[in-house]
């Protein structure tokens, strides 16, 4: 730096001098020390032409200055005298000068007076050296004799110090001045033109003047260069060397402008050589091209001084520019270091599990290839800066440190890049290697709950569950967890104490796992190694000690057994009953142990996909929904985004306020009694319905989305998050949500059977799927188009679905099919409290939520004038709905039984609420008309003003029951007492006449608490679980198949026939209990089947919610 400094001082220094020296030749060559006179001050006093320079010279070279005839001689002032001649004077060279002029006066024409007027002016302010004065005499004879008598007296008077030659003729005149240096005037030969040479004189000097000025204008502007301090800055240097440069051209632009100026002036005084080429110049000719020449040579000097000097410059202020350039790309690039290497800190993180450290993982290797491409520019830039030095910067001093620290910086990043991938992948081994032991403790679990304790009472059941169990353990080797010690060791430069706590708990449950496997085997390996016992041809049934709560058959036998003291083999059946209570007991104590740890899984899975949810959705909206209210997006959001963001995101921070401050907190509570956690469910089951509303708004938002996905605005967003997935994945988020709820409640209650919060549990369960359809229902509901009257006036929704259906209609005594219904009309049913609407189905085009169907409305049934017939001739999947005493008849066809069974339940629970209303009316209205019916009719008054008399009903109950013994139809003797409706239950028919209406009998139903109820009878019954074989003797039946029980063996076995598949076998009694007898969702069928009996049973809530919400997919 301060090397160029001086060189820069020096060429400035050199520019200086050569300029100074350029002016100082031009004064010499313009003689402007000794007179500062110019030819254009004084013009007007040249052009009166009573003095000029000849330009010829004398023998020795003298000037010669002529005083021509001139009769206003006397007239000219004193000063305009003085300084024509002290121009004159100064116009020949200094060496001319100096030898002395010769004065040629010319007074032919004039008189004596004239004569000596003229040289005692010329005596008195000649301002230069005399060598000789000639006079040319007047010519007349007087003044010719005049004249020679008065100089001889006055001769002393004129005071010259040179001879005053009194000439007659210009013949005398030519013996003392060569007739070539004369003009014609004077009878020589040279061509001479006063105006060309004042303008000569006038271009001359005004060249000098310009090569002068130039001069001092280049010193000033090197000055001016050289002072100006760098600026700090790209933009100021950029403007800096802009402005210099301009400069610098400006002052080219005049140099050549004084270059032309002088190639015309040469040009001019060249003329007459070209115009002649015999011509030749005089003294003073030539003394004009020289002076012009050796200007135009001073001109060239002062260009050449001012490009070495701007070279010199420009060098600097570009170098200067460089540096800036560089300096500023240093510190984005440090600033681009600094954050890739925080971001890279963020990456220290080991994470929670497996999947965690995956994806932070996979950002590190998005992030690594940032880094990579941050350090290329870091050593581009560094190599800029090396050839800055190689080209001799005069920075040197500065770049050489900032070269040095990107290169440092740069390695030492990269070396925490390479030790951040080491570590994260040190923490992935670890992760897998902790995920494959829990799994494998999970598998061994699962593998213990799965093993039936039924088959491993036998010898053969327990050499199988124990080589089942042996193989499992062969493969611990590469699944389980060394010492603890040794992976504290293994891995220390990663353990934190989440991974401590981690890796004491895999450890714990390894030895859990281990101890229970063990101990399964000890029991096992007891079992195995025992006899054959004789309990085996007296209940080949073992699984009836496991899954009847009542006395098998076995256990009689083994009572029985035991009171009369036999034994085979010297073992008593009281010692083998207390054999199997024991391992049954241990089996029960393991599989308690295994449904905890399962419960665990379950519960941790549904907090860590919490947490995931909350942190997406607030991902969501910091990322998308904020930045549409930021200004500086606004001008990347198109149109139809504008003022959106409610249709677009909808109640989605409604959804995330209210997990992340209270839900989550809530469910963490539970995490160590995942049993409970339905309490925090139903708690919370109001504020859950707010999935509604969003549900309402997705079909809005993803139209939104699907018009504005490709905007520049989405993909910036996205960009800036870094994620793989379009927000439209997102957005989908709390939809998948609430359908993931209703999943881990219902495996959670699958290891929770018989615990604390069981029923809460199956409460929650109910709740949400309660939840789920009322989504589902409401997305078909405002589908529903053309209905005219407010859709809420009609109470809430109870069931929606597709059905096919026939009309009939009753005009004056005969019952007619419309003509055209032949053919069944295709109807979606909606089913309020208040009303079924009857709408037709209309599929749309497009694709997401735009292809959901509309609805187009037909016709509407008040519930208040509806009835039903729940057996149709003809088809089990059939029902009637009717009103107005069947004149208006509606044939329903369901696409399964199940189906028709759930909406015909769902009709008669909002009949049999209107009923119970209707008998808390006053007692004072009129009588109702009864009417019998044998096809299972239930309907109600039209309107609530009408007289009703009802009989007595147990409000709020699902099903009504008949006391013990009391028969329930006329033919009760022959049927055997099912749950369900029996003939004739609830039939409330329309007498004509009578105005009112009226039961005719109680409802009946039969209870299996009571008398009779615990007894198997023969008849038809509805599976409610299903039931997989264990022999090929056994009959499997699955959920909702219909079989009827034949006949009961003498071993405690019915043989039974499944009236679907056509198969036959035999259930144990124990097991018929549990298929049909205890399920209160089951659907009884009485002998009396198909015969019009119009049979309903009751289903619980949960079932209802199951086919209600089938819409909507987990």
């Amino acid at each position: 730096m301060m090397l160029w400094m001086k060189t820069e001082e020096m060429a400035l220094g050199t520019m200086l001098e050569r300029l100074r020296l350029v002016i100082q030749n031009v004064d010499e060559i313009m003689q402007q020390e000794n007179s500062p006179l110019c030819a254009i001050d004084i013009t007007p006093d040249l052009r009166k032409k009573f003095a000029f320079l000849l330009g010829g010279r004398g023998q020795n070279g003298s000037p010669i200055i002529v005083f021509p005839e001139f009769s206003a001689f006397g007239e000219i002032q004193e000063r305009e005298f003085h300084n024509v001649l002290t121009y004159l004077t100064n116009v020949p060279s200094l060496s001319a000068a100096g030898v002395g002029f010769i004065l040629v006066i010319d007074r032919r024409q004039d008189r004596w007076a004239a004569v000596k007027g003229t040289l005692l002016r010329i005596a008195g302010s000649f301002p230069g050296n005399l060598q000789l004065v000639l006079v040319l005499r007047p010519t007349t004879l007087f003044q010719r004799t005049l004249s020679d008598i008065m100089f001889k007296f006055n001769k002393d008077e004129f005071k010259m110090k040179v001879p005053v030659i009194m000439l007659s003729s210009v013949t005398e005149l030519h013996s003392y001045i060569d007739q070539t240096q004369l003009t014609t005037e004077l009878g020589g030969t040279q061509e001479y033109c006063h105006e060309q040479w004042i303008s000569h004189r006038t271009d001359m000097e005004g060249f000098a003047l310009v090569v002068k000025r130039t001069a001092q204008i280049l010193q000033s502007f090197g000055t001016e260069l050289a002072e100006t301090e760098l600026p700090n800055d790209i933009q100021a240097t950029a403007n800096l060397l802009r402005s210099h440069t301009d400069k610098k051209d400006k002052m080219k632009d005049d140099l050549h402008v004084a270059l032309g100026q002088g190639s015309r002036l040469l040009e001019s005084i060249n003329e007459p050589v070209v115009r002649d080429p015999d011509h030749n110049r005089n003294q003073g000719e030539l003394e004009n091209l020289s002076t012009v020449q050796r200007l135009l040579s001073q001109l060239d000097e002062t260009e050449r001084a001012c490009d070495e000097f701007w070279g010199t410059h420009q060098a600097k202020l570009e170098q200067c520019l460089q540096l800036r350039h560089f300096e500023h790309n240093f510190r984005e690039m440090r600033c681009l270091l600094d954050q890739v290497a925080e971001r890279l800190t963020a990456f220290s993180e080991v994470g929670i599990n497996p999947a965690h450290a995956d994806h932070i993982f996979c950002d590190l290797n998005s992030h690594e290839a940032r880094v990579l491409e941050v350090l290329d520019e870091a050593q581009a830039l560094a190599r800029e800066g090396d050839e800055l030095i190689q080209s001799s910067h005069y920075a040197e001093d500065s770049i050489q440190p900032k070269c040095s620290e990107l290169r440092a910086v740069s390695k030492e990043l990269s070396s925490t890049l390479r030790a951040r991938k080491d570590h994260l992948l040190r923490a992935m081994e670890l992760h897998h290697n902790l995920e494959r032991a829990a799994k494998w403790c999970g598998d061994g679990l699962y593998l213990l709950a799965s093993q039936p304790v039924d088959k491993c009472q036998s010898h053969e059941g327990a050499e199988s569950a124990l080589q089942e169990m042996e193989r499992y353990l062969d493969m611990a080797g590469h699944n389980k967890l060394t010492d603890p010690s040794s992976i504290y060791s293994d891995y220390k430069t990663v353990l934190n104490q989440d991974f401590r706590d981690q890796i004491d708990k895999v450890f714990q449950k390894q030895v859990s796992v281990q101890e229970m496997f063990e101990k399964r085997m000890v029991s096992l390996k007891k079992l195995a190694a025992k006899q054959t016992r004789p309990v085996q041809p007296v209940a080949p049934r073992p699984e009836a000690f496991i899954k009847s709560p009542l006395s098998s058959p076995a256990k009689r036998v083994l009572e029985k057994s035991c009171s009369e003291g036999d034994s085979v083999n010297g073992v008593s059946s009281r010692t083998v009953e207390g054999q199997l209570q024991s391992s049954r007991s241990t089996s029960l104590s393991e599989e308690d142990e295994n449904l905890a740890i399962l419960r665990k899984h379950v519960m941790n899975e549904l907090l860590e996909t919490e947490r995931g949810y909350v942190e997406e959705l607030h991902c969501v909206l910091q990322g998308y929904a904020s930045e549409m209210d930021n200004p500086a997006m606004a001008s990347l959001m198109p149109a139809p985004l504008q003022n959106k963001k409610d249709v677009l995101f909808g109640n989605m921070p409604e959804i995330y306020t209210f997990h992340k401050r209270t839900f989550l907190g809530e469910l963490e509570e539970y995490q160590g009694c995942p049993e409970l956690v339905g309490r925090c469910f139903l708690q919370r089951m109001t504020d859950l319905q707010i999935y509604e509303k969003y549900c309402q708004n997705k079909p809005r938002s993803e139209s939104l989305w699907r018009q504005c996905s490709d905007c520049t605005f989405f993909q910036e967003c996205q960009k800036k998050l870094e994620h793989k997935l379009g927000l439209d994945s997102y957005l989908l988020k709390p939809v998948q949500r609430i359908t993931k709820y209703q999943l881990l409640l219902k495996e959670l209650l699958k290891y929770s059977k018989g615990c604390e919060g069981s029923e809460a549990l199956q409460d929650a369960l109910t709740s949400i799927l309660g939840i789920l359809k009322a989504v589902n229902d409401s997305m078909h509901l405002i589908a529903i188009t053309g209905y005219d009257g407010h859709l809420g006036d009609l109470g809430r929704l109870l069931m929606q679905g597709s059905f096919s259906v026939w009309t009939e209609h009753k005009k004056g005594h005969a019952k007619v099919k419309d003509m055209a219904r032949f053919k069944p009309m295709q109807r979606h049913l909606f089913l309020h409290e208040k009303a079924l609407l009857f709408c037709k189905r209309r599929e749309e085009n497009g694709e997401g939520y735009e292809k959901a169907p509309s609805y187009s409305f037909k016709q509407s049934l008040s519930m208040s004038a509806v009835g039903i017939t729940e057996n149709a001739k003809g088809d089990n999947k059939k029902f009637e709905v009717w009103c107005n005493s069947r004149e208006e008849v509606y044939i329903v066809q369901a696409p399964t039984t199940e189906v028709k069974t759930t909406w015909v339940n769902e009709i008669r629970k909002v009949l049999t609420t209107q009923l119970e209303a209707y008998r808390d009316l006053p007692a004072c209205l009129p009588e109702a008309s009864q009417q019998r019916s044998s096809d299972g009719l239930f309907q109600f008054p039209p309107t609530a003003g009408e007289p009703v008399s009802l009989g007595s009903f147990r409000r709020g109950e699902r099903s009504m029951k008949v006391k013990k013994g009391e028969p329930s139809s006329p033919d009760a003797n022959s049927s055997p007492i099912t749950k369900g409706w029996t003939k004739g239950s609830l039939s409330l028919d329309a007498n004509e006449e009578n105005d009112g209406y009226s039961s005719t009998e109680e409802p009946l139903t039969s209870d299996p608490e009571d008398g009779g109820g615990k007894k198997l009878c023969a008849g038809k019954y509805t599976v409610v679980s299903d039931y997989e074989k264990c022999s090929t003797q056994d009959l499997s039946v699955k959920s909702g198949e219909t079989v009827q029980l034949i006949k009961e063996g003498e071993d405690g076995q019915w043989f039974v026939k499944n009236l679907k598949t056509k198969q036959e076998g035999l259930v144990a009694a124990a097991n018929l209990y549990t298929l049909i007898g205890e399920s209160t969702s089951c659907q009884s069928l009485t002998s009396s089947e198909g015969s019009g009996s119009g049979n309903l049973s009751t289903s619980s809530s949960c079932c209802e919610t199951n086919t209600s919400s089938s819409d909507i997919k987990p």
